[in-house]
């Protein structure tokens, strides 16, 4: 995606009077939306010449502070970057009113080089890689998430909503329930709505495995680039179109801990420079070449696990027999497994990668699946056999295991020379010191389970 043409909002402006206000957003590496909303004689002078933004916010953690680590905030006089609009993605936004628009931008420097911390720089970079050699990756991003109320229970929990049809909280599963589909239809509703204002494929929902979790797919997309715009402004709507009917939709891995928890699949497949998809057989498995994708995959992965796993909660998702992923495996039509070969037609043929949670970020997953799957074609890295049947049975005796210690694949991630090749070595060294501070500030919380657990033990 380029920068927008200053046209584009003068279009914009003519077609629609009724806004007045916008809403400019980044989203940094923690997947924080931020930004500014401006008026609407504010708007032109943005696509003009862009507008700075105090470079801390690249490294800003999970709960919005700085991270003086980085050499970002004090050292570098917190300076400002320039913020530039992404062409094509000035749509309104529905859920804040009808008389708001918003647009994404991206991160550059003064000086007009893409800015090596903003996620979606990340991305492109390891999008060239496969342009260099004459490949197109075909995404998607499939994500679950729970809706709960937007109050919290006398103790601080949290707990599904009512429903709004009986007033009652569901308590059963009921998978691929309609009911279910139906008591969230008002909230689904301004979804789509607001999903088609934004220009964003959102296709249907299904009731997932837990009551108050729902999963809506996101079409395929040749621009990777636009598919991770696409799941982060998804994800935002979600949550806006929430609030309005009082709840909020939660992207975190594992938010009860006795239900299933919330992943992002990743759709992947890459095209030759005829747009044929190279994975493309008759044979379930596809071609040699799929996997060649999936030996990458399974070789990186333990790399890349703080991109797929950003954050403390994120851990806690993996259990056998919860479909998410144990261990490195894969197998054809198998949800058992972390890399899994959907069924279909020959010439759809893709792989789902099932291990990122909700809480990742898409663009930053989405690089890091990419940079396995063009490592594991270059380097024709044999997977293994698959999988066929229960594949958290056949983990036990196998002692291949995710990685599943946050502070580990922190370490593992900064030390990558994988990573620091296809993300950047200073992006890697600056996601690395930023969930560093973030994890020094989680564990100087007392959560009340130490209390439970030691206050009269120890």
């Amino acid at each position: 995606m380029t920068i927008a043409d200053p046209k584009e909002v003068k279009t914009f402006l003519e077609k629609h009077p009724e806004i007045q206000f916008f809403e400019i957003l980044f989203t940094n590496m923690c997947g924080v939306p931020r930004g500014k909303r401006l008026r609407r004689h504010e708007i032109e002078a943005v696509y003009a010449q862009g507008r700075f933004l105090p470079g801390s916010i690249l490294v800003n953690d999970i709960t919005g502070q700085d991270v003086e680590a980085t050499g970002l905030v004090w050292e570098d006089g917190d300076a400002d970057r320039m913020a530039r609009p992404i062409a094509g993605r000035l749509t309104p936004a529905p859920w804040l009113g009808d008389d708001v628009a918003q647009i994404p931008v991206s991160m550059y420097e003064l000086d007009g080089t893409p800015h090596d911390l903003d996620p979606r720089h990340v991305l492109k970079r390891v999008i060239d890689r496969f342009a260099a050699d004459g490949l197109v990756p075909v995404v998607a991003c499939e994500l679950e998430y729970y809706l709960v109320d937007a109050e919290r229970t006398a103790d601080g929990r949290i707990q599904p909503p009512k429903s709004p049809l009986t007033g009652e909280r569901p308590t059963q599963h009921q998978v691929y329930g309609l009911r279910e589909v139906e008591e969230a239809s008002g909230f689904l509703r301004d979804l789509w709505i607001a999903a088609d204002a934004m220009g964003v494929p959102l296709e249907g929902a299904i009731s997932e495995y837990a009551p108050g979790q729902l999963e809506l797919t996101l079409k395929h997309h040749a621009d990777a680039l636009r598919a991770a715009d696409d799941a982060v402004l998804y994800k935002r709507a979600a949550k806006g179109c929430a609030l309005r009917h009082g709840y909020e939709a939660t992207f975190m891995a594992k938010p009860f801990g006795e239900l299933a928890g919330s992943g992002m699949h990743l759709h992947v497949s890459v095209n030759d420079k005829a747009g044929k998809n190279i994975f493309a057989s008759d044979k379930p498995e596809g071609e040699p070449v799929l996997a060649h994708a999936v030996g990458g995959m399974k070789a990186l992965l333990g790399d890349s696990m703080a991109i797929f796993a950003p954050n403390a909660n994120s851990f806690r998702r993996f259990r056998a027999n919860s479909y998410a992923p144990v261990a490195p495996t894969w197998g054809v039509n198998n949800r058992t497994v972390s890399f899994r070969v959907p069924a279909g037609a020959p010439n759809t043929r893709h792989i789902e990668h099932r291990v990122a949670g909700a809480d990742a970020h898409p663009a930053l997953a989405l690089a890091a699946l990419l940079a396995a799957v063009h490592h594991g074609i270059t380097n024709k890295i044999d997977p293994g056999p698959a999988i066929v049947g229960d594949g958290y049975a056949q983990a036990e005796g196998s002692g291949e295991r995710i990685p599943v210690n946050w502070f580990a694949a922190v370490d593992r991630f900064a030390d990558s020379a994988a990573m620091k090749d296809y993300l950047g070595e200073r992006f890697v060294k600056m996601f690395s010191t930023v969930k560093r501070v973030e994890q020094d500030r989680y564990q100087a919380v007392i959560p009340s389970t130490d209390f439970d657990w030691y206050l009269r033990t120890c």
